[in-house]
């Protein structure tokens, strides 16, 4: 006799937002106590190698409007292209840069700002040199899983060129979309979540 399956529903989904904030940033929410400074909110000090860089940017919807309740989490490699992770297996990555950041888009103008610094070129998994770049993930209310993108930097034309992700990009007009507007220290990078600019984002 064939036994019958008992099939599970699927459970409805959840945004991350309005409330990430309150979990994620509480001092960001007026929320006092919980930590002395949000996680993330600091990525450098006095002592951290390499070019010192800002990023700002705006998290826009499809209307054009940039989401003023947006969160976003960037992840790097340090200047000499080392991450800080025990998974790290090239060598020491420099122990006063943290190599991520977390950061709220603004109340008043939806802006996200990143103190830190330029990175090295990492490997690709088939040991092809990638060019710099910074990973970004976003969340906010109506995203359901979390976005992630990348930002390449205008500067870094030859290694572009070259970078393994950024030639698989089968529309080749999009790969823009993924490098930032300025120059160093201070580059700007918009993302778009919908439109004629979307920004490319990355099936991971």
């Amino acid at each position: 006799m064939v036994q019958e399956l008992g099939y599970l529903k699927e459970t409805a989904s959840q945004t991350a937002g309005p409330y990430v904030h309150i979990g994620l940033t509480p001092n960001f929410c007026g929320i006092a106590g919980v930590y002395e400074a949000d996680l993330g909110a600091s990525m450098v000090n006095d002592k951290t190698l390499g070019q010192r860089i800002t990023v700002k940017g705006r998290v826009i919807d499809g209307a054009g409007m940039p989401l003023r309740d947006a969160l976003i989490e960037i992840w790097q490699a340090d200047a000499a292209g080392l991450y800080n992770s025990p998974s790290e297996m090239r060598g020491a990555a420099d122990p006063n840069f943290t190599g991520w950041g977390r950061c709220p888009t603004g109340a008043e103008d939806g802006v996200f700002t990143f103190e830190t610094v330029k990175p090295g070129r990492v490997p690709f998994k088939d040991g092809r040199l990638m060019a710099p770049h910074i990973t970004f993930w976003i969340v906010a209310r109506g995203i359901n899983i979390g976005l992630h993108t990348r930002m390449y930097f205008p500067d870094e034309a030859a290694a572009n060129a070259e970078d393994p992700l950024l030639a698989r990009i089968e529309h080749r007009h999009r790969a823009e979309t993924l490098v930032a507007a300025g120059a160093a220290p201070s580059y700007t990078f918009d993302i778009h979540l919908q439109g004629e600019k979307e920004t490319v984002f990355l099936d991971i």
